[in-house]
């Protein structure tokens, strides 16, 4: 069993690791762009330092009655197929809201939310693995460890729901949109609701389940959007 653990372990750190290389990769790709993109985004190196944080609770999974990156009784079609789809459907309910129902001004170039094809693809993995790391990872780690110790498991069930409702609540109110009361409350309502799928996944099914439904909105909000503007849209100017 210890032996085991220690393999899970380390499956968990070398996944971690091989996202940092990929944020780091990101980084010098999207410097090339400097000077010829306007409202270009760019990792800093301190963004990967403070990654780091993320490493210590890649240990402790098990005490918080999480699975682990790997863990062999989860299949890889709940761990990513799923989860994928989930996000997918936000992404594409995004799409439709932002661009097709409501109005919006012509683009002329690539907005902020929007960065040119294939960077976007580094840019949006690492940021979604950003977020995933201080939103779920960290926080609901501590919470259910906490939960797990708390006279033996007893609340469990209510240190999951309290973490789980906190961390969903959390990015919709950071990105309260400009416009009228129906679309605040469609960008509440759905941001909470994947948020909140994302910490019921994350208990599921790990870290890489709530991971691949930010990277199903991403590919459809982000990567997929941003293509389509950029070389079908823009290239009319």
């Amino acid at each position: 069993m210890g032996e085991l653990m220690t393999i899970e372990h380390r499956k968990n750190v070398i996944t971690y690791l091989v996202f940092l290389l990929i944020a780091l990769f990101g980084i010098y790709f999207g410097s090339s762009f400097f000077g010829q993109t306007k409202s270009l985004r760019v990792w800093d190196y301190t963004n990967l330092l403070w990654m780091l944080v993320g490493i210590p609770f890649l240990f402790l999974q098990t005490q918080s009655k999480l699975p682990n990156f790997w863990q062999r009784s989860i299949s890889n079609r709940f761990r990513f197929k799923i989860p994928l789809v989930i996000g997918v459907i936000f992404g594409t309910l995004d799409v439709i809201i932002f661009q097709m129902v409501l109005p919006a001004e012509p683009y002329v170039e690539l907005p902020p939310f929007l960065q040119p094809f294939p960077y976007s693809i580094l840019l949006y993995f690492s940021g979604a693995f950003e977020v995933e790391v201080f939103y779920r990872l960290i926080p609901l780690t501590l919470i259910l460890i906490l939960g797990n110790w708390y006279r033996n498991g007893k609340y469990y069930n209510a240190f999951f729901w309290t973490g789980a409702l906190l961390t969903a609540i959390r990015e919709p109110l950071e990105q309260v949109p400009d416009g009228g009361v129906l679309l605040l409350l469609y960008s509440i309502l759905t941001g909470f609701s994947m948020n909140l799928l994302q910490a019921i996944w994350y208990r599921k099914a790990g870290f890489l389940a709530s991971l691949s439904i930010r990277l199903g909105h991403y590919l459809l909000w982000h990567i997929l959007l941003g293509i389509y503007i950029e070389y079908m849209v823009l290239q009319q100017y």
